[in-house]
């Protein structure tokens, strides 16, 4: 156990660290790392507002530097006439504040130099700050992006990975938050730049790239996941990313959608624990909802989680153990013993046994 812990520290080196020192390697890595993992869009202040924002600071600044000139002008001396007016009290704020300073006007008696070194130099440094605070900030995006990302790469483990942000991608994210995953549980993998961005934008860290590359998987933290899913455009896809997924993580839960049906022993021989056919599916649904609607209705709303309906899986409780499955306070329509799907009527869930998980349909739980 102390092996692995320094190995891990070893692997994981802290933020500071990584980005004070390392090789150009690492470095090179790293700003891959940056490009390709966008991370959950923040608060944003949109750019204009940002600019006009730092103007007005700017302006107070400059405006509070010639309020205190002006008030204490018997204190300066100018080169030309001997008095300071308005006009010179802004004309010495400029200067000053810009570091020009040429000298025609200056602090002549002891009270000026000292409101010169207590207020006018402390104004002087924060109203450089404000101009060159925006373009500290272009300079060091990059840098926040990096430590960001190693922040997350550090504290990202058993989450899930949702190859594909499609249609089928979104409706997996949403069923996932509304059985109560968090969403900085959940990484989004797709190749299309515009679908990372809406990722992104909906709270989630997506990353940009070919989710039959490894080095893709890598940056989403794959191997240290809990559950896969995927769901991209083509089946062929769905074979690549699901071989490559298992050989980086044995452990972890893969679910796959296809198309097709004839492409679901393919893909579960590639190490998908579970898959569902899309377009059988959906044709199964249509047929049923044309000749008994009610029936499509009900199961779409079964398949919708928070809708009405929801059907899900529990464990069996210890007050269960023993009894039949009809008894249950929720409707059981299924009995899962050793990986076996027995029916509720099913004379082997007739008694149901410890280790037992439930398939129960329940009345969803309302948000208000």
């Amino acid at each position: 156990m102390k092996d692995e812990t320094q190995s891990a520290g070893t692997a994981r080196p802290s933020v500071f660290r990584s980005l004070w020192s390392g090789t150009r390697t690492a470095g090179q890595v790293d700003a891959d790392t940056a490009r390709t993992v966008v991370m959950p869009v923040m608060g944003v202040v949109p750019p204009l507002q940002q600019v006009l924002r730092r103007v007005t600071m700017a302006l107070g600044v400059l405006l509070a530097t010639v309020a205190v000139v002006y008030v204490d002008r018997d204190g300066y001396h100018d080169n030309a006439n001997n008095s300071v007016d308005l006009l010179d009290a802004f004309y010495y704020a400029t200067v000053t504040l810009s570091t020009t300073g040429y000298g025609d006007i200056v602090p002549h008696s002891d009270s000026a130099r000292l409101t010169n070194i207590l207020l006018i130099t402390p104004l002087r440094v924060l109203f450089l700050i404000i101009l060159v605070g925006t373009t500290l900030e272009v300079l060091t995006e990059r840098t926040r992006q990096q430590a960001r990302v190693h922040r997350w790469k550090s504290r990202t483990r058993d989450h899930v990975v949702v190859v594909g942000y499609g249609t089928k991608g979104r409706h997996a994210i949403a069923t996932l938050l509304g059985q109560g995953t968090p969403k900085d549980k959940v990484v989004v993998i797709d190749p299309q730049r515009k679908a990372v961005d809406a990722a992104s934008s909906d709270g989630f860290v997506a990353v940009h790239g070919d989710a039959t590359r490894s080095e893709t998987l890598l940056r989403a933290e794959l191997p240290r996941a809990a559950r896969v899913i995927i769901a991209p455009q083509r089946d062929d896809t769905a074979t690549l990313v699901t071989l490559t997924a298992r050989q980086l993580n044995r452990r972890a839960s893969i679910v796959a959608a296809v198309r097709e049906e004839e492409n679901v022993p393919l893909i579960k021989q590639s190490g998908a624990d579970a898959v569902v056919t899309s377009s059988s599916s959906a044709g199964r649904l249509l047929g049923l909802s044309t000749t008994k609607p009610y029936v499509g209705t009900v199961l779409d709303e079964l398949m919708t989680y928070g809708s009405g309906l929801d059907l899900s899986e529990r464990p069996v409780t210890d007050e269960e153990v023993g009894r039949s499955a009809r008894v249950c306070t929720d409707l059981v329509v299924a009995v899962v013993r050793r990986r076996e799907i027995l029916g509720y009527d099913h004379p082997d869930a007739a008694t149901l046994r410890p280790g037992d998980r439930l398939i129960t349909v329940t009345r969803a739980k309302s948000h208000g």
